[in-house]
């Protein structure tokens, strides 16, 4: 056992569900993530606290949950300094002595995402660990886009459309199958610069004194998953490597929340976790079990939106408290970005869709969802309004209150209607000009820019 601090790393891939090898994908290779698995724990129930970067990094920067202290809006408060009685936890290594970076990883030559929803000059001391001085330890993020859209596709291994299996609230159609093989391959090309950054630490003779945080800010860029909170958009990778101090080849079904990750990680170097962060330890002294997680869904980009959950290992309850909306409300980016949010609405006009695809097209949506996860892994029947559930309703409502009333949720105030009108022109600006940079104009039919899609992606 070394006797020296140990270093962190907290290797980030955006917008990315557990859709790995090592998580049971067949149609996707990450041999690089399957051996940093098999060299330490996996955790399959690890969740964040929001669907969407800029709320989800503020939780675990923080360990405190982001609807705690005004940081739950998507890209909201970002000229306001963070709370005075709260701090980052690079804030916490540099005072123990470490020194922190952030980059995309290779050739780690830029400063690395952060997105937070408070304002913050140089949260980290600099860049890439090579900056460290000798005999310092650091704690460093990489956090790698490359699982965000514009999916990046891998000519080394295409994977065929063919041999994707999609969850069966999607409409098995070329344009989606194509779109999820290409997700896929974005995860490969992921892959393989996990597998640099790997070598990097071998080489640079790191690895056995480095504690690897291998996570996502919140699951996946397609409709249902990212800003909501079914499991395809808080459900999360988590993988941690410390050798000879974290069990290797082992797997985890702990109940592990995003507030967890910083005051598990202080923990483990011995750094002192602040009394403010709301998460608790997961490895190690002082581990703690959980019996449910929780997590928020309010404001992302111009669409207004609140929704809570509670998940246990069984049973979700979400609640929608904007059940007049639909779920499809207009968002500039999936708009954008996803072929399905303009498909599934031509499909549910010609009645193309099944009762688990037409879901999520409906006009609004129940005010309860209560979803049995063993028997319907999917969250397709919800069970909200049956009587043989109703004592699960009812004490998972319970706690789902006690959690907002305990960590003061802030999401019952709403933004005043400056706030709001300035992110609806900012999204309607954004729309706009990036669909003229594709030759479209930002009123173009659903069938048009389905055509415009299967042209561009299967022609």
């Amino acid at each position: 056992m070394s006797t020296k601090q140990p270093n962190v790393l907290w290797i980030y891939g955006e917008d990315l569900s557990p859709d790995l090898g090592c998580y049971g994908t067949p149609a996707v290779k990450t041999p690089n993530i399957d051996r940093l698995a098999s060299e330490g724990t996996r955790f399959t129930n690890a969740f964040v606290t929001c669907p969407v970067c800029s709320p989800s990094r503020s939780a675990l920067i923080t360990g405190t949950y982001q609807t705690h202290f005004d940081a739950h809006n998507h890209r909201s408060n970002r000229d306001k300094p963070l709370r005075s009685d709260m701090k980052l936890i690079t804030d916490c290594f540099r005072e123990a002595g470490y020194f922190t970076c952030n980059s995309p990883g290779p050739p780690y030559n830029r400063p690395g995402k952060t997105d937070f929803n408070f304002q913050r000059e140089q949260p980290f001391d600099g860049i890439d660990w090579r900056e460290c001085p000798e005999g310092q330890p650091f704690y460093a993020q990489i956090n790698i886009p490359d699982t965000h859209r514009v999916f990046k596709p891998d000519p080394e291994r295409p994977i065929p459309p063919e041999n994707v299996e999609l969850p069966p609230y999607y409409p098995d159609h070329p344009l989606i199958r194509k779109d999820w093989a290409l997700y896929l391959e974005s995860i490969q090309i992921l892959d393989k610069k996990v597998g640099q950054i790997l070598k990097r630490l071998d080489d640079e003779g790191l690895s056995d004194n480095t504690i690897i945080f291998f996570m996502s800010d919140h699951g996946r860029a397609h409709i249902r998953c990212k800003q909501f909170l079914y499991d395809g958009g808080i459900h999360i990778p988590l993988i941690v490597r410390w050798p000879g101090q974290v069990d290797a080849g082992a797997v985890s079904d702990a109940l592990i929340s995003g507030v967890d990750f910083a005051p598990t990680t202080l923990s483990l170097t011995g750094v002192e976790i602040p009394d403010f962060m709301q998460g608790q330890i997961f490895l190690g002294e002082g581990t703690a079990s959980r019996n449910a997680i929780f997590a928020a869904r309010d404001r992302c980009d111009g669409t207004d939106d609140r929704i809570r959950c509670i998940r246990t290992h069984r049973y979700k309850l979400i609640r929608n408290y904007h059940p007049e909306r639909p779920y499809m409300q207009f968002n500039g980016y999936k708009k954008q970005q996803y072929p399905l949010w303009s498909l599934m609405p031509l499909l549910a006009a010609n009645n193309e869709l099944s009762p688990a695809q037409q879901h999520f097209a409906q006009q609004t949506r129940p005010p309860k969802e209560l979803y049995d996860l063993e028997a319907d892994p999917y969250e397709i029947n919800n069970l909200a309004a049956d009587s043989r559930y109703d004592t699960v309703r009812i004490e998972l409502a319970a706690q789902l209150d006690a959690w907002i009333t305990e960590t003061g949720d802030m999401g019952e105030i709403p933004e005043s209607s400056e706030v709001t009108t300035h992110w609806d022109e900012n999204m309607a600006a954004s729309f706009k000009q990036g669909m003229e940079k594709r030759g479209l104009s930002d009123d173009i039919s659903d069938a048009d820019y389905v055509a415009w899609w299967e042209n561009h992606l299967l022609t």
